[in-house]
């Protein structure tokens, strides 16, 4: 499955991914985090612009290099953007040692038995391919858990694991990430349900395909486990779901063979009106404190 010198640093390298795919309805809120406000720009071309601009100077950061970085999820609008004159999925692999992953997602639909599923991808293949011809070597999409709901996360993991497989037959290592609330009252016994359809569907794979999994920090340490260590996970990392970047990491710390996929937990603190020299200090910082809590595990 894609590049055997990608497979070989996402399955086994010390590091974290970092998420760099806020889209659509997210991106006005990592921009304010940002220090940029709706009132600094007009239309959605104008924001995805500020964002773009934003994320090439995360990427283009010193600390942003495969020693530490060992994966980076991009927007669709990223991945067609590009670096200095490179284009962005080439441009992390070759000049950063950083393999590109897509977010494919088409957004959530409503919520329905505590559930939010994933929005029809009509046009999956076509994206699939194109990301491919750029280099991607996987992809991610989310799915929202709000409630212990069997019926519901049962829906939730069906449909993740079924356009898994069709992202596994273009030639692409998909990230399934069926996403439990932080704020979820029954967050726990979701997860309990969640872990046990998540370990039915990777049973019905066949030999010889493999998925990643991208989950919330679970409120017992260890209790993804037996995912971790199951024959056709290649690594399960961790979301933070909007946990500060310090609780983030102290509870990542606390869970064997989880590695961080942080968004918001990455990009605290960064601010437009920084120097370069302070922006790179602070996302120094950030990286080292996710990389120290995916690598160095505690007692």
């Amino acid at each position: 499955m894609g590049d055997p010198k990608m497979l070989d640093k996402i399955s086994s390298a010390p590091g974290f991914i970092a998420a760099l795919d806020q889209s659509g309805g997210s991106t006005p809120g990592a921009l304010r985090q940002y220090g940029v406000m709706e009132s600094d720009y007009q239309g959605e071309e104008e924001m995805f612009r500020l964002m773009h601009a934003m994320r090439v100077r995360i990427m283009t950061a010193p600390a942003f290099t495969g020693d530490k970085v060992i994966g980076a999820i991009l927007f669709e609008r990223t991945m067609d953007g590009d670096v200095d004159g490179q284009a962005v999925p080439s441009y992390l692999w070759e000049k950063r040692g950083v393999v590109p992953f897509l977010k494919v997602d088409k957004g959530l639909n409503a919520e329905e038995n505590g559930v939010q599923t994933m929005k029809p991808m009509p046009d999956l293949d076509a994206l699939l391919i194109r990301g491919r011809e750029k280099g991607i070597f996987g992809t991610k999409m989310r799915s929202v858990i709000a409630n212990a709901d069997k019926a519901g996360i049962a829906e939730v993991v069906k449909q993740q694991f079924e356009v898994g497989r069709q992202i596994i037959a273009q030639g692409l290592m998909p990230i399934i990430e069926p996403e439990v609330s932080i704020k979820s009252p029954t967050k726990q016994e979701a997860e309990a349900i969640l872990r046990d359809e998540i370990a039915a569907q990777l049973d019905k794979l066949p030999a010889g395909e493999t998925v990643m999994l991208k989950l919330t920090i679970p409120t017992v340490p260890d209790f993804y486990a037996p995912l971790v260590a199951h024959k056709s996970v290649i690594r399960v990392v961790a979301l933070s779901g909007g946990y500060s970047t310090a609780d983030a990491c102290d509870k990542l710390k606390r869970n064997n063979g989880m590695i961080a996929s942080f968004s918001r937990g990455l990009t605290e603190g960064l601010h437009v009106s920084m120097s370069d020299s302070e922006f790179h200090a602070s996302i120094a910082d950030k990286i080292h404190q996710i990389h120290d809590a995916s690598v160095n595990k505690a007692a």
